[in-house]
């Protein structure tokens, strides 16, 4: 059955592929009225998240962005089914970087590398850096149920130099490269709700105490790794430009969980300056610590 699905939906992933930019967004304006005005799709989860994390705005102001975030993830949705067939130059010229020198230089001190980054504007075509530096990338993500569409998404990736490796692979894979005297970058997107577990680290993110993920630090410090972050901004549709900050090029002097928290505040004040670029459909505060 997970085979037959693929066979029917791998066809029209690719014809949308394929598609020029012009028409890839006209098809993605009809979608956003059919997933936000017809099928209504987490709609009541992004009002939530809206509220809660803006409430000095407007209910017309939070309604506004609401559907602007919607149009967004229509488009994001749409280039990540580009990613097929998009070649290099096409994807350089649409995802730059402001300051590559920033990253370029924390290679020269040897030591791999945790990238840090949050589920805005274009976390996606982040696997374009491929196709200007040296170490081996790395992206850490969940692992797709259907494995046909998980080895897909891994093929598109290595198309761009970039390796896909889930969340219980990655120690295990940081590991193994250290004793070969392999240096990589490995692409960490924490911004998200971790499992509830007793060991949460809570912190103040949007203005709510919220649960954070700090594995990238703690691999960081296990591993002696240098944490940059990655800023995307959406300058328009079908363009990005993302710039680095360096986070610490000596993570074992920095008390723990400081990092993470220095993560979380850069991810708080990408999202003010434009939160329409968030994804907002995850429910980012589910998690209480009265434990409710």
């Amino acid at each position: 059955m997970q085979y037959l699905i693929y066979l029917l939906i791998y066809p029209i992933l690719w014809l949308v592929s394929i598609l020029p930019f012009p028409i890839l967004y006209l098809l993605s304006d009809g979608i956003y009225f059919l997933v936000y005005h017809v099928i209504g799709y987490r709609k009541k989860t992004v009002r939530a998240n809206l509220a809660m994390a803006l409430p000095h705005l407007s209910d017309q102001e939070r309604l506004v962005i609401e559907k602007k975030s919607f149009r967004h993830l229509c488009d994001m949705f749409l280039e990540m089914a580009k990613t097929m067939t998009i070649s290099e130059k096409e994807i350089n010229k649409r995802f730059t970087y402001t300051n590559l020198d920033t990253y370029l230089e924390l290679e020269k001190k040897g030591k791999s590398i945790a990238l840090m980054c949050a589920h805005y504007a274009s976390y996606e075509w982040v696997l374009s850096m491929n196709n200007h530096i040296t170490f081996k990338g790395y992206g850490i993500y969940k692992k797709i149920a259907n494995p046909h569409f998980d080895k897909l998404v891994k093929d598109i990736r290595a198309k761009f130099k970039a390796y896909l490796i889930t969340t219980k692979e990655t120690a295990s894979t940081i590991e193994a490269n250290n004793k070969n005297g392999s240096l990589g970058v490995y692409g960490f997107a924490s911004d998200q709700t971790p499992r509830r577990s007793n060991s949460m680290h809570w912190y103040h993110f949007m203005g709510i105490e919220t649960p954070i993920h700090f594995g990238a630090e703690m691999l960081a410090k296990r591993f002696d790794m240098n944490v940059i972050y990655l800023n995307v901004k959406k300058i328009k549709r079908g363009y990005y430009e993302a710039s680095f900050e360096v986070l610490s090029d000596d993570v074992r002097t920095i008390e723990n969980y400081k990092i993470s928290e220095a993560f979380m505040d850069r991810v708080e004040k990408q999202i003010l300056e434009a939160p329409e670029y968030y994804l907002w459909t995850h429910k980012r505060w589910k998690h209480h610590k009265d434990g409710n």
